[in-house]
């Protein structure tokens, strides 16, 4: 599945967030997540297409069966889902 990097001093944690191109959360989880400088893949999954979107929605569906958005998942345990600030620089360092 194609997922974009984005770089940033807080490395160490794996960090993915599955989005919405057009979701209003989605843009400010990314934003806060880039205030923080926390490394991070993300990919939009509605701009996914076929077998890629696919894939996508099994993971998001695993972690979040509501399939809400975003949907961010840390070291592939913790999964927080939709625009949550305090949760998320809880569980990523201030």
């Amino acid at each position: 599945m194609t997922m974009k990097h984005v770089a940033g001093n807080k490395k160490g944690r794996k960090v993915v967030l599955y989005a919405l191109s057009t979701c209003g959360w989605c843009k400010k989880t990314k934003e806060l997540l880039n205030v923080m400088s926390v490394e991070y893949d993300y990919t939009d999954v509605d701009l996914l297409r076929g077998a890629e979107q696919e894939e996508a929605m099994k993971v998001v569906k695993k972690f979040n069966p509501e399939c809400n958005f975003p949907t961010m998942v840390i070291d592939g345990k913790l999964c927080i889902v939709g625009f949550r600030e305090e949760e998320i620089r809880k569980a990523l360092g201030k």
